[in-house]
């Protein structure tokens, strides 16, 4: 569903969404990011978890990179997977997502989320060999980001990265 065609004004979002597309109905979220000040749903509790986890965090990756870049998230409680009839074989939890106020990135969003996707598609190198292709010899990305991996970089710390790279490309 194209939102910007069904919607004219803002529009918050609630639901128990299906736990097998939740990642995709996030990223439509931020796509529809302009008309979506809120949202707020159940999903898979690892989701959750992983959606807003903060960096250092052995579940932050890159949903929560992508989603934290547009939107304030709150872990808002748990569900028991004992409340359900049949019970389902995983938890959940609610979770709750404010549109940031500047929900504009300061860099190039696509090469943005290019770069985020391959600094966590090689989850245990380092940054600096994660996005080797991006990097020629006048890329001047500061080294304190290059010797860390994915999961230590905030999402300005990736913006800077992007910028980096923007500039010398």
């Amino acid at each position: 569903m194209d939102l910007r065609k069904e919607y004219s004004d803002p529009i918050g979002i609630i639901g128990n969404y299906p736990y097998n597309i939740s990642s995709q109905i996030l990223i439509k979220v931020i796509e529809n990011r302009d008309i979506i000040p809120e949202m707020v749903g159940m999903f898979q509790k690892e989701v959750a978890e992983r959606v807003t986890a903060k960096p250092g965090s052995k579940t932050y990756g890159r949903i929560s990179v992508m989603v934290n870049a547009f939107f304030h998230t709150e872990y808002l409680f748990t569900v028991s997977k004992g409340v359900f009839t049949p019970p389902p074989k995983v938890e959940s939890a609610v979770i709750r997502l404010t549109r940031k106020e500047n929900f504009k990135l300061d860099c190039r969003e696509k090469l943005f989320t290019t770069i985020v996707a391959a600094a966590f598609s090689q989850r245990r190198k380092t940054i600096r060999n994660a996005i080797k292709p991006f990097l020629n010899n006048q890329t001047l990305v500061a080294e304190e980001y290059l010797q860390n991996r994915a999961e230590k970089l905030s999402v300005e710390d990736f913006v800077n990265i992007t910028n980096s790279i923007s500039k010398n490309s």
